[in-house]
């Protein structure tokens, strides 16, 4: 199993030195890769009484592609992930280039977590038709990989048009495409396209039958579940310090095959803290073996 840290960028805030020190140090302490949330614009909750928000405009987002080359030179083993970038929001062909070109710069150390995002408000800001993003989605996916692996592309879809087109240069590795959520949908999504999966919380009980569902859709598409990537997630302030090591136990039953880390919510506002219960985490679960 790989073991990754979410970025706690709502809580670092925009000090450049605070996002060095946490990736280098995150890597010093043996982690696989880095995980950052993504959004473009954050929305004022008092303007959008209809809807409800897990981030608003006072939360601090990075943009990934620039924060990510930027660390990637600042660092040599961590691989770095979007988990997840708002695909339906972002024009799919930039979204190409930008990952491929980070595919390059990085040697490869860049995996494309992507997901439909729940914000109607900032889906509407950017002018993007937040009821159509699924069939968007699918679409922009497909584009996606032969704009990753042909240097000439001819696409005609219902959203998207590319006439004998490609990107120069194309990358060596290819970024892996994984896909978050866990509505039916989005199964489909991830068997269809994707190596693996990124569930942020799933209902409780319900995690055997969704994943039995996912198999049956990666069969269909003549993957095999045994070598698709699950990508599990843990908040810690959610749990009390003696449930950890349970909640990593069963999410290994489970078949995860990466495990990330999600140290916001503890309280804390330097690096050093959360690399500090990083490292903590880390020797329980080592306890275990």
């Amino acid at each position: 199993m790989k073991f990754g840290a979410v970025l706690p960028q709502t809580e670092l805030g925009k000090d450049p030195i605070a996002l060095r020190d946490y990736a280098q140090g995150v890597e010093e302490l043996g982690f696989d890769y880095i995980l950052c949330y993504e959004h473009i614009l954050g929305a004022d909750r008092l303007a959008y009484p209809e809807q409800s928000f897990i981030y608003d405009y006072k939360d601090t987002f990075h943009e990934p592609f620039t924060l990510y080359s930027w660390l990637a030179a600042l660092t040599t083993k961590i691989e770095f992930a979007t988990g997840i970038l708002i695909l339906p929001q972002r024009d799919v062909r930039l979204v190409a280039k930008q990952a491929a070109q980070l595919s390059i710069l990085s040697g490869g150390r860049f995996r494309l977590g992507v997901g439909g995002g729940w914000n109607k408000a900032e889906a509407e800001s950017l002018n993007t038709d937040f009821s159509t993003r699924g069939k968007r989605m699918d679409e922009q996916l497909e584009l996606l990989e032969k704009l990753f692996r042909e240097p000439l592309v001819d696409f005609d879809g219902e959203f998207h048009q590319v006439r004998r087109c490609g990107l120069n240069p194309l990358p060596d590795l290819i970024p892996e495409i994984w896909v978050g959520g866990y509505a039916d949908p989005v199964l489909k999504r991830a068997a269809r396209f994707g190596h693996g999966w990124m569930p942020a919380t799933l209902p409780p009980g319900k995690e055997y039958e969704i994943l039995d569902k996912l198999h049956q859709y990666l069969r269909l598409n003549g993957k095999d579940p045994k070598t698709f990537g699950l990508d599990a997630r843990m908040v810690l302030a959610k749990f009390d310090r003696t449930e950890w090591t349970k909640e990593y136990l069963r999410w290994r039953d489970l078949g995860a095959t990466h495990f990330r880390v999600n140290t916001m919510g503890l309280g804390f506002t330097r690096p050093d803290e959360h690399l500090k219960i990083l490292s903590f985490f880390q020797k329980m679960i080592e306890i275990e073996g």
